[in-house]
């Protein structure tokens, strides 16, 4: 791409009518100004995107008013020991109440991208029907209060919050729910068209299809590996026909979707334990991603002759599935370490076991470990698989607990120390050729995480749970804004 193509791209992605308006002259005086040349070491190409993430059940709160319905998430957090000391989403951050806050949190960092989820229970409580108008108008204040900071709203429509009558109804390996999600979608897409020009159809699908239906540590909790490809598929076939939804709503709106990505580390030198981690590698980072971009899904995953009943594949599939995707989000956390299994793991023919956790090395207070090459390595890898599109990191961030010193001030320096690693990394990779255009930090906030409850803090401001007006820029936060005003690491 030329830099003036790339500065026009940038530029029109920053949100805000005025910059829209004026991108091409905007863009041509900033490639008069900066001619083509390599990037220096740290360094990010003019008009790169900084941002930070949320998500909506991890910050809202608010979750039985204004019409909202139920999520799996609520009923499975109100389940005692799911969650690590019982904690739930109930108020969580209460941004629901207080999202201007932290959009002058976002303005106070210098970010020019704001990554949210949009609750799918808060816009349709039952999971199909009319749209709750009070839901919709508050997605409106928050979107229209992000354009008015100069920010570019970036909508998730799917962040692992399922209206808990569709789990009722079989959940997402029901068929189903993908015609469902595509209705929700075109709601969203017919209130919000004319205030964004780029959204997300999933965060992560790999992480609440496998986590939810299989592992059955996050919602719905369900332990059945054969219940959990069923639900890939229709999660698939979902995001085809939310691809078509969009594009009909508005059809200029830029749409693509989050995988989380990784490395895939044999245990062993083995030729099994390569294998295993071959097809590993294959069913974690190409099995949303290609169905869109090649209607088929990986080979070497699934036994052949089973995979289209295993599956649920009907005849027609392949066109619904497709979904020619304007960029990918791409979440990095760390590599996963894979043996062969050959006792099984309940999914036909995958035969592996795998742990981002595993070996030695430093690790976050979470007990993930840091691997910021890991992070080069699947940028390099995943622009082979991309077809050349715009990528975004949608989501990277380390869980590091520390809270406020006897001054108030959070000296979290191993948080920076983490996110340097990453962003040289992430450098390196733009400089090599990997088309990223924005980076997003996990996460704004310190929030609610999942099944770890309040326990790990990924923010770049510090919440007090106790006291939810209590926030603090920690210093990472703050080293974070030296770097944004920079467009280089610091």
């Amino acid at each position: 791409m030329e830099r003036r193509d790339f500065l026009r791209a940038s530029l029109m992605l920053a949100g805000g009518s005025m910059l829209v308006r004026h991108a091409d002259g905007l863009a041509d005086a900033l490639a008069a100004k900066a001619p083509d040349a390599p990037l220096a070491e740290g360094a990010f190409p003019a008009g790169f995107l900084w941002g930070a993430a949320t998500a909506a059940y991890q910050v809202e709160g608010a979750w039985n008013i204004d019409g909202r319905g139920e999520s799996i998430w609520d009923r499975f957090a109100h389940t005692p020991g799911k969650i690590k000391r019982d904690a739930n989403g109930d108020v969580a951050c209460d941004s629901y109440h207080r999202y201007r806050e932290d959009i002058a949190l976002l303005k106070r960092l210098g970010v020019k991208s704001y990554r949210y989820s949009i609750a799918w229970p808060r816009v349709q409580p039952g999971g199909k029907g009319a749209a709750n108008a009070k839901g919709l108008d508050y997605y409106k204040r928050l979107t229209d209060a992000t354009l008015e900071a100069g920010i570019r709203p970036f909508p998730t429509l799917y962040h692992w919050d399922l209206p808990q009558p569709l789990e009722d109804a079989g959940g997402w390996p029901n068929r189903d729910t993908a015609q469902r999600f595509a209705d929700y979608v075109r709601l969203v897409a017919d209130a919000l068209g004319d205030r964004i020009g780029q959204c997300a159809i999933f965060n992560e699908p790999k992480t609440f299809t496998h986590v939810g239906y299989w592992q059955g540590t996050h919602a719905p909790g369900r332990k059945d590996p054969l219940a959990m490809l069923r639900a890939t598929h229709t999660v698939n076939l979902a995001q085809g026909l939310a691809y078509r939804a969009l594009k009909a709503s508005k059809a200029s709106l830029k749409v693509g979707g989050v995988i989380d990505v990784a490395p895939m580390n044999p245990a062993t030198d083995s030729a099994a334990d390569r294998a295993a981690a071959e097809r590993w590698y294959r069913f974690l980072n190409l099995w949303f991603l290609y169905p869109a971009l090649r209607g088929a899904y990986p080979d070497g995953v699934l036994p052949s002759a089973q995979q289209a009943s295993l599956l649920g594949w009907r005849d027609g599939d392949a066109d619904i599935v497709r979904a020619d995707l304007d960029f990918v989000g791409l979440n990095y956390y760390s590599p996963w370490i894979v043996r062969h299994a050959p006792e099984g793991n309940g999914v036909p023919g995958l035969d592996t076991q795998a742990d981002w956790a595993a070996g030695g090395g430093a690790k976050a207070d979470n007990g993930w470990a840091i691997d910021a090459q890991g992070f080069y390595a699947i940028l390099k890898d995943m622009a082979a698989h991309t077809g050349g599109r715009p990528l975004e990191i949608a989501e990277n961030g380390a869980a590091y607990n520390e809270g406020p010193d006897a001054q108030g001030r959070v000296r979290d320096a191993r948080r920076i120390d983490w996110l340097r690693q990453h962003l040289n990394a992430l450098s390196r990779a733009i400089r090599d050729g990997v088309p990223v255009r924005a980076y997003h930090c996990w996460s704004l906030l310190d929030n609610f995480e999942w099944a770890e409850g309040y326990t790990q803090r990924f923010g770049l401001v510090y919440v007090d749970f106790d006291r939810g007006d209590k926030r603090i820029v920690k210093d990472s936060g703050e080293w974070y804004a030296k770097v944004v005003a920079a467009n280089r690491v610091v």
